[in-house]
Formats: structure tokens, sequence, C-alpha cells
């Protein structure tokens, strides 16, 4: 099950040669490099860093290396650390007889090996084979696929190897065979990422000018100030050209002779192909149980005896070589190919993202026979040969897996994320399917809208309204439920009209209700039952168990994915019900054994027991929700099933429309701890208790003094400070355990306020709601304000309608509430148009999912451009879009037919119904969902906010739209042609588990990273990732959050070469996992120019900025704070070219930008005005310098005050600005008395020499003459003495002294600024969590500091580059020698 888990570890072991990427930990003994001008983005941990480090001027503590020997680990008899691996070499003789060596850990399983040999390019194409594993005491032993090696020998005491002894194919493994060999000759399956492809044509400029040196170096001027006007235009910059492909072979197909003849069968003939070189030969190639071989077929007659002699052998990549000399020449350079790629380009991502760009034009579609077999033998998720897989029975042995050890942990979190993965890539397939009506239903006699299928041991269900009119309506009560069991003998009702639950049977009736309010009940149920998976998922109780869910959006409508539970389908089973209720309350189950397993949960989740009262006065305790199901399936494991209102309803909303409106598990875990506080507080009476509550920041100066003392080297002080930090973290451990006891206590009954009647005293009942009231106001009184506040200070800085979701989540704020954010971020343009824009997109996805419900498959295309004309140009009553203007029209936007319109009868009905909509009536349709969902009237400028590309990526991502990469006009009537919609995609939600232990790990980093502690920092992200990369593999979100920080880290010990690459590989995940054009991508393209910068490679800088750029104009639009703040690292680059005019215009622009966004006293305005101060002293403009500088310190007064440290770091630079203005100006005079002087003198000796007075007359008329011949010629006047020259001048004293002291200074940087103003920009720095410091993370503009070198010197090791950073990175480690020299 393992698959994917180890990639470099493969990588490292098919290439020994090559270092492993992860290596690239500090040297313990590196001096520190100069910092680069600018710091890169890491939110509030950044912030708190710099804080910290600039100020001392000492070499930071030494990074310890990760591979240190196993030897030196083993003779001090440490214990491994948490995810950390030891690997032990093991030779392997391949198929082939070449030999090469693996590194492997005892605890790999054979499944790893494999994985490993098929990432290695000697063995790539061997696929079928067993593995003999030879001891040392001379043993031979037969490995089994999920056997671990540990079970079978002992490899660490070293001498044990490897044999690939080739086996038979069976019909199977010869396909999967083909398959891998097609795999192989493409390179489809390279992802190459833009940076690696900058990074290669600047080693390959930087290579020709070595060649070239009198070429001048040629630094492009960015086009961002003129792009940011016309973002539209840039669309097809965003999509990544693919790589060209290699030709090998003409054709690879499967003959028309299959399958074999039973007489052919019977001496092991399996398959037959036919093959086409590229010299033009054909053949016809037999696949027997043990090789390949040439046959002598021609024609339309199979002769299968051998054509060739000699050629057969075991695979047919080995055939293919022997028959085309062109197909191994093409193939070697597919392989060097692949090999040159960075390891994270190869590796595939389990749930890529969905693009919602794609080519333009569209690329010709050509001709691929082996691209047409798979598509025709499409199986919608399933195996086309051999047994299904049981998901279920899967996923509940991965949960009893033992996990009592780190190691145990991790096979099993490994697991478990396998299995999850496949699951819901299997339901995605499976969905597409039974909503284009290639899966047949279980019940096909019952109304299309109440369907069920059962495909690939999945269970589908639609979470769709059914249409009113057309179903029965003698149901009693609001609430819904669902059955244990699907049995032709018993019909029990369906939760919420939908059959969203797990195994529904019937519905029976259901309630008239607004349609609006309907549907977005089946819709909450669902998104709830998710929700409630995951927190018992979590909770991890054993002994409890649930089903694997996904839900998935497609075509408009939502199914619901689920494993079958054991036994369900196989007739009644009449006690299976143990927990909870089928019947809305009436009659409760409950079972002891079952309700203790429910009662260790509740106590995780907050959730309270209490008592519940059925229709027949019985009285129940319970610990969940009363329509929970507590069921026993037929393998005897107890399952927990509709999980909707795991967290109590919000009191906010009390209507019998919310009765799906609970509360985010985020708000009770944030509630709770709040609590606990408060509770402390009150009972705490010691000092040292009150000092830890009350005063963080004294602790956070005690750990940072340590470190300090650790850098001295001092052992007594070393000593104290671990004495003083022990005491501190048992004190901390402490309060942490009494405030996590604190939080256990505080639970909530999730049925008050619903129609169940619940049992106690009624002063019992009355404390649960007051407690359910409190934590809701608690939601709109103090998270809500907060957020507000955080938002306007950018300490939280969402992008985009994605960022800004998960910021509002993170904070336990659901969506609903978007609509009071927007009124309280009124006085910011960018924030409220933001949320203008969320609330819009959102309500125009559910008017498009209602007219793709019921739209037929040849117009979908039509209907999807006619909505975003409706949308975003300005179709009138009457009036179609162009492409769809024959359609005819008879029916209203809301207008439903029955179940999912897909019937004989509807078909007519539905022939056209989106042909009636044009933008009046679209428009009144969103504001009435706008008003009815999120309390918010929608203005009308939001109509005109919305014409804009951020706006359509929005809606494009939520509801699965690809459109062509073209400029769109949005002021046109109609912007947008059928043929400018290319595809439809899924949108899918799942539960995939994540791994809480490296999270935890990540956690403890930030807060080390926060204390400027870098040592114990990188040991905690270092870990981290080595348990995800076991885990998950590299391609995962919190993958690439370890890279980010393991690159902070470097980055302030002063490796930048190591810092370059944690970087480049969190760039690739970000941009395989989120998205190419995510925020989240946008900042890692910042934060790689900004490393590149601080190697002196600013033309590769400017080019990534530029990228990131383009990447935040597209998620957010060009006005934004984080562009601005951008703007200023760009002007920063210009300036240390001696580029001022370029960069005083990025600088005046970003001012502008935050005048506009936060108004002329925000302190992000005052940073622009600081940098503009900077840049205008290093022009020698100390009068502007002063004057901008006192604008600083004006605003800093107001929002700071006078006490705060960076107002007077502003006043000290007001005063530096003064003095050189003073001094300039003394200058001056002093100057013009001397000229004054020496004009007198020169007077009285023309006086005296009336022969020069004459010569000097002369010369004077011939310069008039020239003079005037220049200006009519447009000549050039030379330049006199001016500041640049005196600039220069003083650039260059300050490098000669440099170079005197052995330091490196950047040619033509300005005048630097001292490290106390690189506080200017903490500001803003918080405790934002980490997905909001995340989205937020470039709104803090980074200031220009200059860090002094450390004067001690240690041995430098090179660092080989990844490839595609060449030399790039490599130039580091010699200028570090050449300072030394």
């Amino acid at each position: 099950m393992a698959g994917k888990s180890n990639k470099s570890k493969a990588k490292r072991a098919a290439q020994s040669s090559a270092p492993n990427p992860t290596d690239s930990a500090l040297q313990p003994d590196a001096p520190a490099a100069p910092a680069p001008a600018l710091a890169p983005d890491n939110g509030a941990a950044n912030d708190a860093v710099e804080a910290a480090v600039p100020e001392t001027n000492e070499v930071p503590p030494p990074v310890p290396k990760e591979d240190e020997s196993e030897s030196q680990v083993a003779s001090n008899d440490e214990q491994p650390k948490q995810g950390e691996l030891r690997l032990y070499p093991v030779s392997v003789k391949t198929q082939s007889g070449a030999k090469m060596e693996l590194q492997l850990n005892p605890g790999d399983s054979v499944m790893d090996i494999r994985q490993f040999l098929l990432d290695a390019p000697e063995t790539c194409y061997f696929t079928c084979y067993d593995l003999l594993l030879r001891s040392k005491d001379g043993e031979t032993h037969h490995l089994e696929d999920y056997n671990e090696i540990s079970e079978v020998a002992d490899i660490t005491i070293g001498g044990c190897s490897l044999e690939m002894i080739p086996a038979l194919y069976d019909d199977r493994s010869i396909r999967a065979h083909v398959h891998r060999a097609r795999d192989l000759l493409s390179l489809s399956t390279l992802h190459s990422s833009l940076s690696t492809t900058l990074a290669l044509k600047y080693d390959a400029a930087a290579a020709n000018k070595a060649q070239n040196p009198g070429d001048k170096p040629n630094v492009p001027e960015l086009d961002c100030l003129g792009f940011m006007e016309d973002v539209p235009a840039s669309l097809n910059k965003l999509i990544n050209s693919p790589s060209e492909e290699i030709k090998c072979v003409d054709s690879i197909v499967f003959s028309s002779f299959n399958p074999p003849p039973s007489h052919r069968r019977l001496v092991g003939d399996l398959i037959y192909l036919d093959v086409v070189t590229l010299e033009g030969n054909k053949y016809c190639i037999t696949g027997t149980t043990k090789a390949f071989y040439v046959n002598s077929s021609s024609g339309n007659i199979l002769d299968p005896k051998p054509s060739k002699s000699g050629f057969e052998t075991a695979t047919l990549i080995g055939l293919l070589q022997k028959l085309s000399s062109k197909f191994k020449k093409a193939f070697r350079e597919v392989m060097e190919k692949k090999a040159s790629a960075h390891p994270f380009e190869n590796v595939q991502s389990l749930l890529p993202p969905h693009s919602w760009l794609r080519p333009f034009p569209v690329p010709d579609h050509k001709r691929d026979a082996a691209r047409a077999e798979e598509a025709l033998t499409i199986s919608y998720g399933s195996e086309l040969i051999g047994m299904q897989r049981d998901w279920n029975e899967e996923l509940q042995s991965c949960r009893e897996f033992p996990h009592s050890t780190p190691q145990e942990r991790i096979l099993r979190d490994r697991a478990l994320y396998k299995v999850s993965s496949d699951f819901v890539d299997a339901a995605l397939n499976g969905a597409i399917g039974v909503i284009s009506r290639s899966i047949p239903p279980i019940n096909p006699t019952d109304p299309e809208c109440l369907h069920m299928y059962v495909h690939n041991n999945i269970f589908f269900s639609f979470a769709v309204d059914a249409d009113i009119e057309q179903l029965s309506k003698k149901r009693p009560s609001n609430d819904v439920s669902v059955t244990e069991k699907v049995s032709s003998s018993e019909k029990v009702p369906c939760e919420d009209k939908t059959c969203d639950g797990e195994h529904n049977a019937e519905l029976n009736s259901c309630n008239e209700a607004p349609l609006i309010e309907s549907e977005q009940a089946t819709y909450a149920s669902a998104n709830n039952d998710l929700k409630g998976t995951k927190l018992y998922q979590e909770a991890d109780v054993p002994g409890l168990y649930n089903l694997a869910m996904a839900i998935i959006d497609y075509r408009g409508h939502r199914v619901v994915a689920q494993s079958v539970l054991p036994g369900i389908l196989q007739g009644d089973k009449s006690d299976a019900l143990l927990y909870g209720s089928v019947d809305n309350g009436k009659k409760i189950c409950w079972n002891e054994d079952f309700h203790a397993k429910v009662l260790e949960a509740a106590k995780r989740l907050h959730i309270k027991e209490h008592a519940v009262i059925d229709a027949s006065e019985n009285v129940f305790k319970l610990a969940a929700p009363v329509e929970c199901k507590g069921i026993v399936g037929s393998d005897n494991r107890h399952y927990l099933l509709d999980l909707m209102r795991v967290t109590p309803r919000d009191a906010n909303y009390t209507g019998p429309e919310s009765r799906f409106c609970v509360l985010r598990p985020e708000l009770i875990t944030s509630f709770c701890q709040a609590e606990a506080l408060e509770k402390s507080k009150c009972n705490t009476k010691t000092d040292e208790g009150t000092d830890i509550v009350s005063e963080p920041s004294d602790a956070s100066a005690d750990t940072s003094k340590t470190g300090v003392e650790s850098i001295h080297g001092e052992e007594n002080g070393a000593l104290t400070s671990e004495k003083t930090v022990t005491e501190k973290q048992n004190t901390t451990a402490d309060y942490a355990a009494e405030i996590s006891k604190l939080c256990e206590e505080i639970s909530f009954n999730p049925n008050v306020f619903t129609d169940f009647k619940l049992g106690g005293t009624q002063e019992e009942i009355s404390s649960d709601e007051e407690n359910v009231k409190k934590v809701s106001s608690y939601l709109v009184d103090v998270v809500l304000p907060k957020f507000i506040e955080d938002l306007c200070t950018l300490e939280v800085s969402p992008m985009d309608g994605q960022t800004l979701t998960e910021a509002l989540h993170s904070h336990g704020v659901n969506v609903r509430y978007i609509g009071r954010i927007a009124n309280g971020v009124k006085h910011l343009p960018h924030l409220w148009d933001l949320c203008l824009n969320e609330i819009t997109v959102r309500s125009a996805k559910h008017v498009l999912k209602n007219i793709l419900r019921d739209i037929e498959d040849h117009d979908i295309g039509a209907a999807v451009s006619h909505f975003l004309n409706c949308f975003f140009g300005n179709v009138a009553a009457g009036k179609a879009s162009p492409n769809t203007k024959n359609q005819k029209k008879d029916q209203s936007i809301t207008k439903k037919s029955q179940g999912r319109g897909k019937g004989k009868a509807s078909a007519k009905k539905t022939l056209s119904s989106y042909m009636m909509v044009d933008s009046n009536m679209l428009w009144s349709e969103i504001q009435e969902f706008a008003k009815a969902k999120y309390e918010f009237e929608l203005p009308e400028l939001s109509r005109t906010t919305a014409k804009k590309v951020h706006v359509l990526r929005n809606l494009c991502q939520k509801v699965g739209i690809s459109v062509a990469a073209r400029k769109y006009d949005f002021e046109a009537s109609s912007p947008f042609d059928a043929t400018d919609v290319l595809d439809l995609r899924p949108v899918v939600k799942h539960s995939v588990p994540v791994c809480s232990e490296a999270k935890n790990l990540i956690e403890m980093g930030k807060l080390q990273l926060a204390e400027g502690m870098l040592s114990e920092s990188y040991t905690f992200f270092s870990e981290a990732f080595s348990i995800l990369q076991q885990v998950t593999g590299p391609m995962h979100r919190e993958v690439s959050n370890c890279c980010r920080y393991l690159a902070m880290v470097l980055y302030h010990a002063g490796d930048m070469a190591g810092a370059i690459m944690q970087q480049h590989k969190e760039l690739i995940i970000n941009e395989r996992c989120l998205g190419l054009d995510h925020p989240d991508t946008a900042h890692s393209y910042g934060n790689m120019a900004l490393f590149y910068h601080g190697l002196n490679q600013t033309e590769l800088a400017l080019q990534n900025m530029g990228r990131a750029l383009l990447l935040l104009g597209l998620s957010s639009g060009p006005d934004h704070p984080d562009v601005a703040a951008t703007f200023i690292n760009v002007a920063m680059m210009y300036q240390d070219l001696g580029k001022m005019d370029t960069a005083l215009r990025y600088l005046q622009d970003a001012l502008k930008k935050n005048e506009r966004l936060l108004g002329p006293e925000h302190i992000q305005t005052a940073v622009c005005y600081h940098a503009l101060a900077i840049a205008c002293n290093s022009m020698g403009l100390f009068k502007l310098s002063h004057q901008h500088e006192k604008k600083t310190y004006d605003i800093l007064v107001k929002q700071l005050g006078e006490d705060d440290s960076r107002t007077k770091d502003s006043q000290n630079w007001i005063k530096t600005f003064e003095m050189r203005e003073v001094q300039k100006t003394a200058q001056k005079q002093k100057g013009l008395a001397a000229t004054a002087a020496n004009t007198q003198k020169a007077i009285d000796l023309l006086k005296a020499r009336p022969d020069l007075m004459q010569a000097f007359q002369n010369a004077a008329a011939a310069e008039r003459a020239n003079a005037l011949n220049t200006a009519v010629l447009g000549e050039a006047q030379p330049r006199g003495r001016g500041f640049d020259e005196r600039a220069a001048r003083a650039a260059a004293e300050v490098r000669k002294k440099a170079a005197a002291k052995g330091l490196l200074v950047r040619p033509h940087s300005g005048v630097q600024v001292p490290p106390q103003i690189s506080q200017l920009i903490n500001a803003n720095a918080g405790t934002a969590d980490s997905s909001s410091k995340k989205s937020g993370e470039n709104g803090e503009a980074k200031v220009q500091e200059k860090k002094k070198e450390s004067s001690e010197n240690g041995k430098t090791t090179n660092v080989a580059a990844p490839a595609g950073l060449g030399a790039g990175l490599t130039s580091l480690d010699r200028k570090k020698q050449k300072a030394k020299k």
C-alpha cells in the first residue's frame, strides 16, 4: 500500500551519485552569509524572526546535519527521532544482469522496494518479476508483496543482496506491462515547473556570457505596471507550454488478432500487438507467459512462428530496442529528460486541482489508437480484470493497524491515506458514470430522484431536492431519516428529501418548502455529514467506525459516495440498529456497549451526554445527535452514520429553514480554549501562573536571550540557558495540561433548539441552551469583530474567494456570515470587492447549477456560454446570445423538472429553458439568493465589479468549468462564445485524513521559529517533512508548508543555496497540488525571487517577480495590498541595480495603491513612504527623503504612538536626513566660496595679461557655435557632475572598505537601511493561524536591511544544485570562498 510513499528515497537509491534534495542542511561550521536586501514572506512567524534575528549581529546557532552517519548515531546510543529513517545499503541484481544499490530501511515493505525499482532508470521497464533476498549467512528468502523486510531478514548487519527473477506473465500483468511501456515512452507525466525553465534559461545565458565576456548584462524591465491595467490579455501567459514529445515509435496497439485462439492459449500466447517503428517497419508481436517476440504474421492470417531468432526478450521495451535503432536513441533521450527534471516533477499527484483555463487556440486532436483503446474500455473507476476492491474492509483494516510506536503510526497513516485517496478517485469516476446515466440504478422502478447506485463497491445517491409537486405531501414533520439497510421488505423515509444518507430505500413524502431553502438544506446536510464523519475519524476511538465518504458536484448534481456498509445489501437484519433513531426520534435505540464507545468520542468532540425522550416517553442517555445511526455490520464492527449535527445548532439562525445551520468545529475549539483560559485566570493564585498567562512576550524574550548565549558559545551561559528553557518548558507543559483539562470539561448538547424532546430538569435544558447561545454570541460578538479587525490590519490577507473561505473556516466562521463581514469592511475597497464578488459568485453558482441540472448533453456548451454572457455581459430580454439564437424560449429560470430532468417526458419541456434567462433576470435571481442565504443586499454596483477576470476564475473553479485562455472583452454585451467553453469537470469534497503528528511538529517548529530558535525549528520541520514524505508522498499541501518553513530557517541562517532548494520544492508542489494561479503559488514565486536576489542573480529574481505579479493579478486583480507589497520588493531590486527611475515608478505606484486601498494613514502607506525616502536618499535627494520620512513619522505617531520603537526609529531617520542635507548645503556653500576666490584671482590675472583675455573670448565664441549645432542635430549634451557621480563615488568607497574587511558587497547597491527600521514591517505581525498567514504572507512589504557578516570563518561544503537550478546555486559557495581569501 505504500505506492508513492518514498519517491525521494527512490531517487536517491536509483541515482547514488545525485545528492538527496533533503540533505541541504546547514553545515555546523558554516558562517552566516549576508542577508539579501529583502526578507521573504512568511506571515507573523517570519516577522517575529526578523525582530529577533537581525538585532543580534551574531552567527545563528548551527543547524545539525540531517545526514549524520548511522555509526555515529549508533555509538551515541540515541533513539532515532520521530519520523527519522535509518537506511542500509542493499545490492540488487537486475533482470538484465546489471548491478545497482538501494538504500533500504528494515520497515520498508516489498511493495516499497518494487516502487523504488519502478522509479530507477535501470529497472523502470521491468514489471513482472519475483524478488529473492540473500542474507549474509547464505540463506535465500522468497519475498511476498506484503512482507516487511524485517520479517524476513536483518539487513542492518550488512551483506544482504536482492535479485530480480523473471516471473510468468498472466492476462492482467501483461496488459499492465504494455500500459507501463506506453507511459515510459511519453513525457505527458513530466510536469515541468516554470521556475525550473527560468533557472535553466538563466544558466544557459550565464554560460554564454562566460564564453563571451564582452557582452553587457541586460536586465529587462518588467512590464508589470502596464500588465496590471490589462489582466485579461495575460490569460495565455498563465498556461505552461507542455513538454515537447519525443517520438520513440509510430504506434503500439493491440492487434486485431486478439484474443489468441484456444490452441495458442494452450502453448502460452496471451496477447498480440501491432507495432510500427519510426523507420516505417511493421511488426506483429506475440506476448507469451515468458517473453515477447516478433511472429511471422502478414496480412490477415496469424502465423505464430518467430520471424527472427534470438529476438525474444522478457520486456516489450527490450524487444523494441533490438528492432529499431531510432527507438533506442529516442528512448534514451526520453529517460535523460525525465532524469534531468526535478524529482518532484515526475511524481504523480493523487488528487490534482481543476484547471479553469485551457490552451487557446485549441490544439489539434490527433489520432492515438492507444488513447482510444483506454477510453473505450472505461470502467468508471472499477477494475476491468479481477475482483473489485472492498473499500470498507480496506479502510477499517487500516484503522485497526497497531499505532503505539512512531513507525507503526507512520505505516498506519500511510495506508489510510492511500486507501482514502484511491477511494476518492474511484468515487469521482463512478459519480461521472452515474450522472451520465452509464451505470444502472439498483431501484429502477422508483422516481429518478430517488435512484441509488452501487458500483465498484461504492454506494451513490443524490443530494438534490425532488420536484415537490410530483411527490406526496403527507409527511408530518420537517426532519426525515435514513434507514440502515436496503431491503425489499422494509420501506423507511429518506433523509432531507435527498437520498443523500447512507443506504436509503424510498422517500415516502416531503414537505412543501421554498426551492432555495429545500435545496440548501440538502446541500448543507451532505456537507455537515462529511464534516461530522471527519471529526469522528480524527477522534479515532477504538472500536467505533465510519464509512469512507466523498461529495461530488457535477453538472448541477450533488452525488454522495460512500463505502458499502457490510451486510446492507444482503437482506434484512432486524437488530442491526443499536443506537440512535431512524424515524425522527419516535423510537430511539440504545445499547450500553455502543454508548460507551460513542461517549468516549463525545468527550473528545465536546459533546455532552444528555437525556432524550422518545414518542413512548422512554428516556435514553445519548452522547450524539438523535438522528445518528449506530449499526452493527455483518463484520461485527460498530458503525456510526448520519453525523449531520455533531456540533450544536447556530442559535443566531433558529428558523425552520435553518435546521442545518450548525456551528463550525473550529469555533467550538476556540470557544473552549477561551473559556478554559478565563477559568484558569480566575483559578490562578501564583505569580508564575499569572506571568505565563499575561506576559507571553517575556517568555519569547527570554528564549531569544538564551539563543544569543548559546551563539556566544560560553559554556556557563549555555548551561544556564538550557536550564532556563527546561524550566520554562516544564511550566508551560503543566499550564497547557491544565488548559487542556479545562477544555475537556466544556461540552454542548447537540439536540437543543431542535424538535426532539429533551429529558432532564428544566434547569438542565435551559443551561444547555444557554451554553449554545453563549458560543453563538461569542461568534458574533468576539470572533467576527476580531476577524474584521485582522482583515483591516492585514494580519489576515485573503487574495481570492478560496483563501477568504479558508480564512473564515480556520477562525470558526461559517460562510453564511460573509454578508456581515462585507458590511464591516466597506471602508477598504479591496476587501469590499472581495466579499461582494464572493457573495455574487456563490449565488450565481446555485443559479447555474439549476440550469445545468436540466440541460441535455448537447446543450451544455451553449447553456454555459449563455449564462456567462448574461453574468458578465448584457443580454437583453428576448435576445439570445449569438451562439444560441436559434433555440426556443419556453421556460423561466427557476422552473424545475422532475428529478434530474432526463426522462423523455421532460425532454421537450427543458429543451431550451436556459434561453429564457437574460442579464436582468439572472441578476435578480442572484440578488434574491444573496438576500435569502447571506442576508445581504447586493448593490447595483456589484454588476460592474463582477466584470473582472478573477471573478470569472472564481466562478469557473466553483462549478468546474474550463474556458479558453484568450482575452475577453467584459464591456461587450456577449463576451463569450459556445466554443470558449472547453470542459466541465466534477468538483470534489472528501475526508482524506491528514497526518496529525506531522501537523503538530509543524506547529511546534513555527513556535520555535517565532522565537528565533533556528536549530530547534529546523529539527521540527525536518522531522515533519520526513514523516509526510512517508505518509503522503511529496505531492501534498502540508509537505509544501514544510519546505517553505525549512527555506525560511535556512535563509535566516544564511544558507541561501539550501533555502532556494527548499523553496523550489515548495513551488513545484504548490503548482501541482493547489494550481498554477493559486495565491500560495504566487507567494512561492515571490519568495524564490527574493532568494535569487540574495545570490546577486537579480535578472532571474525579476523574472520570478514578474510571474508572481501575473498570478496575483489573476487571483486577486491589480487592486490588492499584496500587489503593492510586491511592487516595493521589485523596486528594491531595481534600486540595487542602480535603475532608480524604474524603482521610483514602482514605489510611487505602490504608494498610490496603498493610499487608495488602505487609506493615507495606514501602516503599509508609511512603509511605502519610508521606502521612497530610502530611494531618494540613495540618489542624494536628502530634502525629498526628509519629506517622505516625515510623513512616515506622522503616520506611525498616529497609529503606534511616540513611544513605539518603530516611531523612534523613524525619528532617527528624519534627523539623519536633516544632517545629510545640512552637510550637502555646507559643502555647496564652501564650494561656492572657493569658486568666488578663484574667480577673483583669475580676473586679476587676466587684467595683467590682455593676450590671455583675447584667447578666452575666441574659445567662448567657438563653444557657442558648437552648442548651437548640437541643439539642432539633437546630440546629447555631456552630463556635468551631479548626484549620480557623487553616489557612485560613495558606493565605490563603501566597496573599497568592505573589500578590505573581506565582506561581500552587492555592486550598485544604494544606501542600506539599518536593522532597526525592519521593525516597521512588524506592525502587522500577530498570531494568525497558518492558513491566514499563508494567504496574507505577501501583505507586509519587506524593507531593505543590511546584516553585518560575522568575521568567524568556517568551512563551507559545496552543495550540488538540483536539476533545473544549475550553477545558480553553487555560485554562492564560490563567492564565499573568494570572500574568505
